[in-house]
C-alpha cells in the first residue's frame, strides 16, 4: 500500500511538469527512478496483452502489463491534471519567474541524482551526454516551422509528440509548437476534426508503444549510455527552465473559442543581482534544490 502510494505521488508530479514548458512527465519519472519500470510497463501493452484482453484473462492481463503500477500513475496525473496543474498554471500566469526559478534548483540537482546512477563514465558516456545536451538546446532554439495538415505530417507530429512526452527534458507541447502544427491540434480537438484527430491519434499510439519498446531495448544493452543521453537532455532543457528570459509570443486561433498565446521562442538575459526579485528567485531555486534531495533522503529510506 506505502509503494502504491509513492507511485501514486510521483504520478501527481508527472502531471503537474507537464504545464511547466520544457519539463516532461518523462523527466519526473527519471528524477523519481521510475522511468525503466515505467518504460517496461508501457511496452508490455503489446500483442500478448491484445490476445489476452479478447481471451477475458483480465488477471493475467493484469500481471503483464503491470497493472497496478501503470494504474497508480494514471490515477496521479489525472489528479494532477485536474487539480495541481490549475495551481501551477495560475503560478506560470502571475509568478512565472519565481516558479520557474524553482523548477530551475530541482532540475538543476535531481541531475547529480541522475547522472549518479551512472555506474561507468566511458567516451562513449560522456559522448552521449553532450549529444542529449545539444539536441535539446538545438530544439529550444529552433524557429517553428509552418502548418502543415497533411496526413503523414500529422501522423508524424504524433509520433514525435507523444515520444518527446515520455522522453525527459522535452516538452510535446513544445515540439508540437516547433513543427508548427500546435494550433492546427488544439482547433481540431475543439472542433472534433477528425482529419488531424485520427492521424494524430493513430500517430500517437505507434509512437507510444515503438518509442517505448526502443527505449526499453536500448537501457537493457546500453544503461550507461542512455542515461548519460538523457541527463543530456535534461541538462539541456533548462535553456527554456531559465528564469530570466523574455517569451516571444505567436496568436493560435482556435475554432469556436478565443484566441490563445503560446510560446513560439525565447530572448536569454541576466539578472540584476541587486534587485529583490533575483534574490527571491535564487531563495526558490535553493528550495527547489532543497526538495528534491529530501525527495531522494526519503525515497532512500
Amino acid at each position: 500500500m506505502t509503494n502504491d502510494i509513492s507511485v501514486f505521488l510521483k504520478g501527481l508530479a508527472m502531471g503537474a511538469a507537464n504545464v511547466i514548458p520544457g519539463v516532461s512527465g518523462g523527466t519526473i519519472a527519471l528524477i523519481t527512478g521510475i522511468y525503466s519500470r515505467l518504460i517496461n510497463a508501457i511496452k508490455s501493452c503489446d500483442l500478448t496483452a491484445l490476445k489476452l484482453l479478447l481471451a477475458k484473462d483480465f488477471t493475467e492481463l493484469w500481471r503483464h502489463t503491470d497493472g497496478r503500477f501503470l494504474s497508480a500513475i494514471m490515477l496521479g496525473v489525472i489528479v494532477s491534471i485536474v487539480s495541481l496543474a490549475k495551481l501551477f498554471e495560475f503560478l506560470l500566469e502571475h509568478y512565472e519567474r519565481f516558479t520557474m526559478a524553482f523548477f530551475f534548483g530541482l532540475i538543476l540537482l535531481s541531475l547529480y541524482y541522475v547522472a549518479r546512477k551512472i555506474t561507468s563514465w566511458s567516451g562513449s558516456v560522456i559522448t552521449a551526454l553532450v549529444i542529449g545536451t545539444i539536441i535539446a538546446i538545438a530544439i529550444a532554439l529552433r524557429v517553428p516551422a509552418t502548418e502543415n495538415d497533411a496526413f503523414v505530417y500529422v501522423f508524424l507530429c504524433g509520433v514525435v509528440a507523444i515520444s518527446s512526452m515520455i522522453l525527459p527534458g522535452l516538452s510535446g507541447s513544445f515540439v508540437l509548437i516547433l513543427m508548427g502544427n500546435y494550433a492546427l491540434v488544439l482547433s481540431a480537438i475543439s472542433s472534433f476534426n477528425l482529419g488531424v484527430l485520427v492521424p494524430l491519434a493513430l500517430g500517437c499510439a505507434v509512437g507510444l508503444i515503438v518509442f517505448a519498446n526502443i527505449l526499453a531495448w536500448v537501457f537493457e544493452r546500453f544503461e550507461n549510455q542512455t542515461l548519460a543521453l538523457m541527463t543530456g537532455f535534461v541538462l539541456g532543457s533548462l535553456v527554456v527552465i531559465w528564469p530570466w528570459k523574455t517569451a516571444e509570443m505567436q496568436t493560435v486561433i482556435r475554432e469556436g473559442k478565443p484566441p490563445k498565446e503560446v510560446v513560439s521562442s525565447y530572448d536569454w538575459f541576466m539578472p540584476s543581482i541587486s534587485s529583490s526579485d533575483t534574490l527571491i528567485a535564487v531563495a526558490l531555486m535553493i528550495a527547489g534544490a532543497v526538495s528534491i534531495a529530501l525527495m531522494e533522503k526519503f525515497a532512500g529510506k
